[in-house]
């Protein structure tokens, strides 16, 4: 989870990474296929980086700490899919990269499960 994986609720409200704020412009008020996303939303005993609940979708953005982290994100979200949400994940550099195309692969995940 974008290397939140343990972050509780009061550390979660602090402040976005710069590839988590430039996605939430692009997630908040409605903007994507007009859902709803809610960001650092907890969800079971996870933080998740941003949920739409209407389509179960949620989006992590993972940072270059991420590879010491694969067994428990693969854990974790495989827990959140067995309670039905797909699970999105992307790279910081990528995100910062190629903004538009995350959002792409985002509203088209959320199309073919609204």
């Amino acid at each position: 989870m974008g290397g939140h994986g343990n972050r509780t609720c009061e550390n979660a409200a602090q402040a976005l990474t710069e590839a988590e704020q430039r996605l939430w412009q692009k997630l908040k008020r409605r903007q994507l296929a007009g859902m709803k996303f809610r960001r650092q939303q907890p969800i079971g005993p996870f933080i998740v980086d941003f949920v739409c609940f209407e389509c179960r979708v949620i989006v992590e953005v993972d940072g270059g700490q991420h590879a010491e982290q694969v067994p428990y994100d693969m854990d974790r979200s495989g827990w959140l899919e067995t309670r039905g949400y797909r699970v999105l994940r992307f790279w910081n550099n990528e995100v910062l990269a190629h903004t538009d195309a995350v959002a792409q692969a985002i509203l088209d995940c959320v199309e073919q499960r609204a």
